[in-house]
């Protein structure tokens, strides 16, 4: 790994009142300043030859740089160490057993993709590694599927990582390792894609990802997140705005599946994301939400869900019903209480978005449920009816984390084992 230095970065309280002395006093070349907004900061680099300081005010409530200055008040954050492969450089450093903030890269200022070194495996100090980016390639064009007169545009809120035990329940290592293969901490690669359905008088979006607002050091060291591209370019590549949206439809409310239902705003309030769309949830998964757990208070999380509230957008439906024409939705339990999945319906043929009843193509066997679910017999007896009936009816199954399979039919060979044949 080859590694120069690119920039230190000072904590200020005011870009501006800071400007007084490197630029004013000391005479130093400024540029621009820029918002960041995944890191929830503001940014003016300033020339000083080979490299540059970069002064970073807090641009929302807590924001790592507010929390450091009121930790610590003004000073040096930290170094940025530049490299020509920024996933290469964090592979050779979890393979020396280096501590990281960012197991994967994210966007940082100037385009670039960034990720942080804990303190801890660097003496005290937070190194960042930068990847210059000099041309970034577009997002990969959603698929789309025509099903009967409904469009399906297949989306993506980039991936995550998820303890695969956790994913796979009592089934064994040793058999649930050839379908995922994990990382050194046992973790598995996980998609997140939401659907769009678009039945030609209406859109409506089922689920929409963890979203923006898990920004958190210990959030990105959990969970691993790769979101270089999300929900927002995915639907930018599909040509669809958020104000186009009618209805966002919630299979339930963990923060993987109705995290990007809010954003935050200038001011770090979240609001909810797409302005002119009505938001529905059961009414049971709601309350569960709001009634949290020891089990549960790590997957639901009221910016999430509780602005839509707040700003009456929210649609609360008791019992299984058709929510738009050509959708309609159907409680499976198992997962939570009131997991739902929706069932897109056309011209004769059926696409089911299954949410976490069936979160990837290798859960196929009945018993492969999650230890994540509240209720797994629930979640086995609902299965066992569902997949006899995805097969006899041809259902094509949306995949809402497979990080491969994004789609595909279930079928039934000869000997009487279920397969996915994949069409996205």
């Amino acid at each position: 790994m080859k590694a120069v230095l690119d920039h230190v970065g000072i904590a200020v309280r005011s870009l501006d009142e800071s400007l007084a002395f490197f630029r004013d006093a000391l005479g130093l070349e400024v540029e621009p300043a820029q918002d960041v907004p995944a890191q929830r900061v503001r940014a003016q680099f300033i020339s000083t030859g080979s490299a540059s300081l970069e002064l970073l005010e807090s641009s929302a409530p807590g924001s790592p740089i507010g929390a450091f200055l009121e930790k610590r008040g003004p000073g040096l954050h930290h170094i940025t160490l530049r490299v020509e492969d920024i996933r290469a450089a964090l592979q050779q450093l979890k393979d020396r057993r280096v501590r990281l903030i960012d197991e994967a890269p994210r966007p940082g200022a100037e385009g670039a993709l960034v990720a942080f070194i804990h303190p801890s495996s660097a003496h005290g100090v937070l190194v960042e590694l930068k990847q210059v980016v000099s041309v970034i390639p577009p997002p990969p064009k959603p698929r789309v599927i025509q099903l009967g007169d409904i469009q399906l545009t297949l989306l993506c809120d980039g991936f995550f990582h998820l303890d695969g035990g956790a994913m796979f329940g009592v089934i064994p290592k040793p058999m649930w390792e050839k379908k995922a293969v994990p990382d050194d901490r046992n973790r598995i690669r996980m998609a997140m894609r939401p659907v769009l359905v678009d039945n030609g008088s209406r859109k409506m979006l089922i689920d929409a990802g963890c979203g923006d607002k898990m920004t958190s050091p210990k959030q990105a060291e959990i969970y691993g997140f790769e979101r270089d591209f999300n929900l927002t370019h995915s639907l930018a590549a599909a040509g669809v705005a958020p104000e186009s949206i009618d209805v966002v439809l919630a299979s339930h409310l963990h923060f993987d599946h109705a995290g990007g239902f809010t954003s935050l705003d200038a001011s770090g309030v979240a609001r909810p994301r797409f302005p002119r769309a009505q938001y529905v949830v059961r009414r049971g998964e709601w309350d569960e939400a709001h009634l949290v757990n020891e089990r549960t208070k790590a997957t639901y999380f009221p910016e999430n869900f509780q602005p839509l509230a707040d700003s009456r957008v929210l649609q609360l439906v008791d019992e299984d019903a058709t929510i738009m024409p050509g959708v309609r939705v159907q409680r499976t339990g198992g997962h939570t209480m009131h997991h739902q999945m929706a069932l897109i319906e056309s011209c004769g043929k059926t696409a089911v978005f299954a949410a976490d009843l069936l979160p990837t193509a290798a859960h196929l066997p009945e018993v492969w449920v999650m230890g994540y679910d509240l209720f797994p017999i629930d979640t086995l007896n609902f299965k066992r009816a569902f997949l006899r009936e995805a097969v006899e009816r041809e259902y094509l199954i949306l995949f809402e984390h497979d990080p491969d399979v994004a789609a595909g039919y279930i079928r039934r060979r000869a000997d009487g084992k279920r397969y996915v044949e994949p069409v996205a």
